[in-house]
Formats: C-alpha cells, structure tokens, sequence
C-alpha cells in the first residue's frame, strides 16, 4: 500500500509592503557581500528565501529593486537626522546638537553593511544618474535643515563670523569622510574616536554649547 504523499510547505503569503521590505533587506546584505554590480535577483531571492517569480511581481527588474533600495537607505538615514534636528519645543539646542552627532556616527548608521550599501552607491553615481536624482531632495532637505540648525545656535549664542551654510557644508563633509574612514580604515578610526572629532569640530564652533 502506497504512503499517503507528504504536503508540500507552503510559503507564508506576507502582506506586499512586509514582502517588498523583506527583499529590500536581502538586496542590502547581497550588496554588502557581493558589490553592486555584482548582485543578482538570483542573489537577492536566495538571500530572502524567496523565488525570482516573486522579486519579480513586486518589482519587475533588477534596476528596479536597486533604486528602491537605495530610496529605503537614504530615507532611513536623512528622514532620522531631519527629524532631530527639527526637534520639537522642548529641546534645547544644545540636546539637538548633540543627539545629530549620535546619531550620525551612531551603531545604526555606522553598521559595516550599511556603509558598504551607502558607498557602493555613491560610486555609482556618475554613471548612473537616475540614483543621484533618488537622493538629491533627501540631501537638500537635510543641508537645509542643518543650515537652519547652526543659524539658529549662532544667534542663541551671539556667535559672530560664522556662517551657517558654510559651516554646515564643512561639518556635512566632516561626516561623510568619518563614514568612509569608518568603512576603510577601521583599525585606525574608531567610532568613539569618530565621534570626539565631530564634537571638537561642533565644539570649536559653539563653544557655549557643546
């Protein structure tokens, strides 16, 4: 007598945004490991557990889940900085200044996988410009914000000779160059020492504040 055949597993059927989120994860692990350019649908599935049919479904080519992905990384890291510096009422500038420079040489922001994505990117750029459009109103927003930021403790502390924008413009590039040492070098750079070379830079220039 024949054994009754063994049910296949079924997938667990996920709601579309959780779904696309979950391929969007293993997109950044693959790119990590592999390189952009590297990185397959093959990769990313396998990576996710799922079939290409459905990568596919949800977003139909490789480009296609390679800009999302970067729209996901840059949304994470610009939409967190804006909102702290934004605030609300109840924070001091000095807290606000502060809790910038945490989070942007934070665990979250500085995690090896994160940067290596963030980075791979930006190599991109030049050649393919459609990536630099995905980012380019996240990174005016936040320079906007950052002006805005500094001006305003300029004022609170009668700080004179100094302008915001172009203060904001140094200690932004400050930033992106303690990322990349971060991802480069990290037996010369550590995080804590990353993050007492931006709190000398905010230092230097609110002395009352920092």
């Amino acid at each position: 007598m024949r054994a009754a055949a063994t049910p296949q597993k079924r997938r667990k059927i996920l709601p579309k945004a959780q779904r696309r989120q979950q391929l969007i994860e293993a997109t950044i692990a693959c790119i990590a490991r592999y390189g952009l350019a590297s990185t397959t649908m093959h990769m990313v599935t396998r990576e996710a557990g799922l079939s290409v049919g459905i990568a596919n479904l949800h977003f139909k080519t490789k480009e296609n889940l390679l800009r999302e992905t970067l729209r996901y990384v840059a949304e994470e890291y610009h939409k967190g900085q804006i909102e702290i510096m934004r605030g609300s009422e109840a924070d001091n500038l000095s807290d606000r200044l502060t809790a910038l420079l945490n989070f942007q040489l934070g665990r979250g922001v500085t995690q090896r996988q994160k940067m290596s994505v963030w980075f791979a990117y930006y190599g991109e750029v030049g050649a393919r410009p459609v990536y630099q459009k995905i980012v380019s109103a996240w990174d005016r927003a936040a320079a906007r914000e950052l002006e805005f930021l500094f001006a305003s403790v300029i004022r609170e502390g009668g700080y004179t000779d100094i302008d915001p924008g172009e203060l904001a413009i140094g200690y932004a590039a400050l930033i992106d160059g303690l990322h990349l040492a971060l991802l480069v070098t990290p037996r010369e750079l550590t995080k804590q020492s990353a993050k007492k070379i931006g709190r000398d830079f905010l230092q230097r220039a609110f002395p009352n504040h920092i």
